[in-house]
């Protein structure tokens, strides 16, 4: 199986410890975040794509008017699936969805939002195409991004550890596709390319991210994330090694305690 393959397997135990660890630590604020920006649009009708377990989906439910219709996606059903048992307190409707060749109608939606998903996307103008596609006139296009894994104190922490354990061949997940698309003219270039003639607002957000110890983002990258995937590849007994070996690097530089560092990410929005 290729890099680019694993890089999207969500398989596994990898989505329900995804969900526990990963959503608090990392993806609630710019949840919250996203879920404002759409509520200020007055959409009627809201697509979300690569929707993960749910995190954005139920920021959505919470911030939106009950009569605004939710329609979520992700590539993997298994996260889908994740994300249906968590619960929504409107009916969502959850559907199985490349980004790339959305399964809807022209100018169906009046916004499309998507969190940390266009990373993964192997054609980032086809699915910008595909986004500006089913929008509809006047409509909008919100979305985050990581920005450079040096401004992720959790994610650089772990990639460094994790050099040291495999010197031979480096697990680079973390670095190659979450924090491999921050550049802002990249992101610029390739909305223009999928037909968003408008010039987007690039906005970029500084959080904090916390854990009750260092053993929970160890867990959370190296086993709730497609990290796990390239671990594993060199060899399935080495996943606790990797894993400890990420939490003796954060507890060297943030403490053996409750500890902290900093997330940021650019947030972009742009009209169709």
């Amino acid at each position: 199986m290729t890099l680019d393959a694993t890089d999207k397997l969500f398989a596994g135990s990898i989505p329900q410890i995804y969900e526990r660890y990963l959503v608090p630590l990392i993806f609630r604020p710019y949840a919250e975040d996203l879920a404002r920006r759409v509520a200020d649009r007055r959409a009627r009708r809201v697509l979300e794509i690569a929707a993960g377990t749910g995190v954005v989906t139920r920021a959505l439910d919470a911030a939106l008017p009950r009569e605004v219709e939710v329609v979520a996606t992700d590539l993997n059903p298994a996260m889908l699936e994740e994300a249906k048992s968590a619960g929504t307190q409107r009916a969502v409707e959850w559907k199985p969805a490349d980004a790339i060749a959305l399964p809807f109608a022209d100018g169906e939606f009046d916004l499309v939002v998507c969190q940390f998903g266009v990373m993964f996307f192997p054609d980032k103008a086809r699915a910008f195409a595909e986004a500006r596609r089913v929008l509809s006139a006047g409509g909008f296009f919100v979305f985050n991004v990581w920005d450079r894994i040096e401004e992720n104190e959790f994610t650089d922490a772990v990639t460094t550890a994790l050099a040291g354990v495999f010197p031979d061949g480096p697990p680079r997940f973390l670095a190659r596709t979450p924090h491999g698309y921050h550049d802002a003219p990249a992101i610029r270039r390739d909305l223009a390319q999928g037909g968003f003639r408008a010039a987007p607002e690039i906005v970029t957000l500084t959080e904090t991210s916390r854990a009750a110890s260092p053993r929970v983002p160890a867990v959370a990258f190296c086993q709730g994330t497609p990290l796990r995937n390239e671990i594993e590849a060199r060899g399935a007994s080495r996943l606790e090694e990797a894993t400890s070996a990420a939490e003796q690097a954060i507890a060297r530089r943030f403490g053996t305690g409750a500890v902290q560092g900093r997330i940021q990410a650019h947030v972009v929005t742009v009209a169709a």
